[in-house]
Order: C-alpha cells, then structure tokens, then sequence
C-alpha cells in the first residue's frame, strides 16, 4: 500500500472514493487489529496514509516529526514517508473549521459542549478555541481531568449553544442510536456531527427536525482528504476541488426515497429512476412480502394492521442503510415517525401527490380496495405526506415525466 487509510473497522468510509476523486495514486482502505499497529508502523511501507479511529494519538511515539498544530493538539490523522522518516500532520482541524462554516455556524462567543475524548475531539477543542468560543467543555461518560460527564451537562449546562459530537455514537451500523438528548437543551443554535456514515445521523435529524442549523461529517471528510492529498503530493489544489467532491459523493450516496398514496405510481416511477440513475432499487412492501413469504393482504387478514406495521418498520429501517438506492414506500409509512427518520438518514424525500381522481384502487390494497377508501386516506394523509417529505412532486403526469421531475429535483 502506498496510499490509504487505517483504521480498525473501516466498513463504513468513503476515504478511497474520495482520495480516487483528487488525485493519480491508488489509495486503499486497511484494518488493523490493535496488536497490528506497532509493527506497521515500524515497517513504514507506504508514501502517506490517513489514520483514523482509534489510532490518532497511538501512531505519535512513530513519528520522527510532527506538525506544530498536530503536536498542538495532540492527535495525527495523516502521516507521510519521507526517505524513511515518518511525519504527522493533522488535517482535521482545517476538516472541522471547513464543516463549521460550511453549515453556516457561528461559534465565536458561543458556549461549546465537545461530546468526546479522542483525537476528533482533541481537534474539535482547538478548533472551537481558534473560532472564539466563549466557554468549550468536553463531555466523556468516564470522570477525569478537564472533562464533565452527562449527568452534569443535563444538570448545570443547559444552556449549551453548540453541540459538536466526536463520539462514533450513531454511526453504521448502529445508526439508530444518539450521544444524547438534545430536547433538553433550549438554546441550541448549532449542531455538528463528526459521523459521516449514515450523512444524516439521529443527532442531525433531531436538530433539523427542531429548525436548528446542523450539518453531518461529510464535508468535514472531504476537506481534510483534499488538504492530505496536498500534504501527500507536495501540491495545492483550486478552492473549487472541495466543493465539487463533496456534492459528488452526497449525491452518489444519498437515496432517492418514494412516499405518497397507494396507487400514486412509487414502485413504476422508483424502477425507471432508478434505471435512469443506474441504481439499486428497493420496494419496502415487497421486502415484507418476500421476508413474510405472504402477500400484505395475507398479513393484514391473519394478524391485522399493527403487526403489519411493526415488519413494515423493520424492513424500512433495513433498507435505509444503504446508500446510492432508489426506495419506494407503502402508502402508509409515513403514518410512524421513526419510518420518516430513519428514511431521512440516508435520503432525499419525495412526495409523489397523484390526484386522488386518479388513484385506482385494488384488492390488493387492504386499506385502499375501494374508492371511498382511498379518499379516506387521502384526506387523513395528505398533511402528513407534505410534512415528512422534502421535495414534493407533482405526479399526475406519465411515468416517464414524473420521472423526469424527480431526476431533476435531486439533482438541484
């Protein structure tokens, strides 16, 4: 390897797509057990590589040199091979400062809660100080020196302004889970996530949901994989690399996800777009249907509508893991918030409102057989659909145009 990443659990980067991105070197991914690490280091068969959880501060006593601002604030991300001699740099700090204003929050004068101890954290702190924060406290589950535990955060510093989350608390594949409660917290005016991996974490959902500024860690890793691969090459890149990357890659990886009435055209429009797209696609129902081995008419008669909608949660929360996919929905997904959660993840929500005219209703559909049932739905659906989705689409044209709308509403 002469370009990489290492790490001990790298199942969930987007390093080497990005690093194939920037520059004419093969960059590749390695996983070090812990008890590896010594031993690689010492061999230095590589020209630069990134370091990443949890080896940030365990590959300083290997290093010959180290940069001020690494050395400042005691953590290395990236390290370069020069004649033999191993250098550690941090480009997280430029990574994190890059995040902070890209999603256009301001920290000066603010009073900062840094969730974390590790070397993202390390960066974060310096980060947050050069900003002019106000007051930074660094929040751990374990009591020492310079830190505070949660308990004491939720008791005396409930007026935290900005929320920064260096934990990997919420990343894949346990992305149902949050560092914390940010409810609690009236004064929030900004939320930061490290975790990149689902691109929105339950953390940044609950921000956005609340109308506060929040943003997940993909740009921060773009920004610091451009400013590495400078490092790595002795070069500098136009300004105009890093923003051109990141939506590139928060394009390829986000979903385009269907929702709206039974018979308004998900599954036939989600298979064409994602056809367009050159996309995986997946139809929740029929993930039910295949891992019930019974059609939902079936499910709904034999055990009725609650069971029904605990497998429909299930699958859903299944296949919003995946990223880069085509989802199309049931019509009544919409009707449990953690559906729309969890959807919201990895996606980009459309509502595709069909007229109700022009719904057609089959027997297949046990709450939407016959007419008078559908615009039943419909009516108690409709504000629903339009406050979980992101973009609504106006569908009661032909597949291809519908289609079409979507492609280029995703693409905005």
């Amino acid at each position: 390897m002469l370009y990489g990443c290492i790490g001990e659990k790298l199942g969930h980067s987007f390093s080497k797509e990005i690093h194939n991105m920037i520059g004419s070197y093969v960059y590749e991914l390695k996983e070090i057990d812990k008890d590896d690490l010594d031993a690689f280091m010492r061999r230095g068969d590589f020209l630069g590589i990134n370091v990443t959880i949890p080896y940030k501060e365990k590959v300083i006593p290997h290093l010959a040199c180290i940069d001020e601002s690494a050395k400042a604030i005691g953590a290395v991300n990236t390290v370069v091979n020069r004649g033999g001699k191993l250098y550690g740099y941090n480009t997280d700090f430029y990574g994190m400062a890059q995040l902070i204003r890209h999603a256009g929050i301001s920290v000066k004068g603010k009073k900062v809660a840094i969730l974390g101890t590790g070397g993202t954290s390390k960066t974060a702190r310096a980060v947050a100080s050069h900003l002019g924060a106000k007051t930074v406290l660094v929040v751990s589950r374990t009591k020492s020196e310079g830190t505070v535990l949660y308990d004491t955060l939720y008791q005396r510093h409930r007026d935290t302004e900005i929320l920064i989350n260096t934990t990997p608390v919420g990343m894949y594949p346990h992305s149902d889970s949050a560092p914390l409660d940010i409810s609690l917290f009236k004064k929030l005016s900004g939320v930061i996530d490290a975790v990149y991996n689902p691109l929105n974490t339950c953390l940044i959902c609950a921000a956005k949901e609340r109308g506060i500024p929040a943003e997940g860690g993909l740009y921060m890793l773009v920004a610091q994989a451009v400013r590495a691969s400078e490092i790595f090459l002795c070069k500098q890149y136009d300004s105009a690399l890093l923003d051109g990357i990141y939506k590139k890659i928060l394009t390829q990886k986000k979903n385009v996800v269907l929702i709206g009435m039974p018979a308004s055209g998900k599954t036939t429009v989600g298979r064409l777009v994602a056809e367009k797209l050159g996309r995986g696609f997946t139809d929740t129902d029929d993930l039910i249907t295949v891992t019930s081995g019974e059609p939902i008419s079936r499910i709904f008669e034999k055990y009725g509508e609650k069971e029904f909608r605990r497998r429909e949660c299930e699958q859903i929360k299944n296949a919003s893991v995946s990223v880069g996919n085509v989802i199309a929905t049931g019509g009544g997904a919409v009707l449990n918030k953690i559906n729309v959660n969890n959807l919201s993840q990895n996606g980009h929500i459309f509502f595709l409102d069909r007229s109700p005219e022009l719904l057609i209703p089959t027997e297949d559909r046990p709450l939407g057989s016959t007419k008078e049932a559908i615009l039943k739905r419909y009516k108690e659906r409709y504000d629903i659909y339009c406050a979980s989705c992101h973009t609504r689409i106006e569908a009661d044209g032909d597949v291809e145009t519908v289609a079409q709308r979507i492609i280029e509403e995703f693409y905005k």
